[in-house]
């Protein structure tokens, strides 16, 4: 479906809960969920990672750091048991290091190949992703959304998302009931409450 015919029917949606949510979903205009797929998905992935629960600016800062200690290796080679010690020293924490040593670990087995996780269904995928120790739901979510390009994930664990929904609905009313009137385009839903908020998650 267009993503002019999804705005006009989260508009009309909107409205059968408030006009606060109508008007905020106006306001924002249509959205268009576009995938950011340029680098293999293990790279992505040990990007999103890095840059969790830090500002731009400084996901910026440790990622060129990671970048440049890999002196022009393939980060799946990079991001190994032996080299914690340097990874440590960009800026990555203990937590940080483990887990995308075990993506990496993944990919050079081969279980992170791009066109096979395209062919699983969303659910399939969150699961494989989520089995990597230190990637969450969350993270999973913001995959399915940005990577792949799924159009019906709803984040609940994003705290932007949800607080947004219950402020411009009722906070009695949980978000993944809400959500639902809006699938099987859910993953909009999300890009308009972060636009409302101006808190892009990724």
């Amino acid at each position: 479906m267009p993503h002019r015919d999804i705005h006009s029917r989260f508009i009309e949606t909107a409205h059968e809960f408030s006009s606060e949510l109508g008007a905020a979903i106006t306001r924002a205009g249509p959205i268009e969920l576009t995938s950011r797929a340029d680098l293999p998905f293990a790279d992505y992935l040990c990007r999103a990672i890095t840059g969790q629960q830090l500002s731009v600016k400084a996901a910026k800062t440790i990622w060129g750091r990671v970048e440049a200690s890999a002196e022009g290796a393939p980060l799946a080679e990079h991001f190994c048991e032996t080299n914690t010690d340097l990874l440590r020293s960009c800026g990555l924490s203990g937590a940080k290091t483990k887990t995308v040593c075990a993506i990496a670990d993944l990919a050079r087995r081969g279980e992170l190949k791009d066109d096979h996780l395209r062919e699983m269904s969303a659910t399939d995928r969150t699961a494989h992703i989520t089995a990597i120790w230190g990637v969450g739901q969350w993270t999973a979510d913001m995959m399915n959304m940005f990577y792949f390009g799924e159009p019906d994930i709803w984040p609940d664990g994003d705290v932007a998302a949800r607080k947004t929904l219950e402020r411009l609905t009722s906070p009695r009313r949980k978000t993944v009931r809400t959500a639902s009137r809006f699938a099987p385009h859910r993953s909009y839903l999300a890009l308009y409450m972060w636009a409302h908020a101006d808190a892009p998650p990724v």
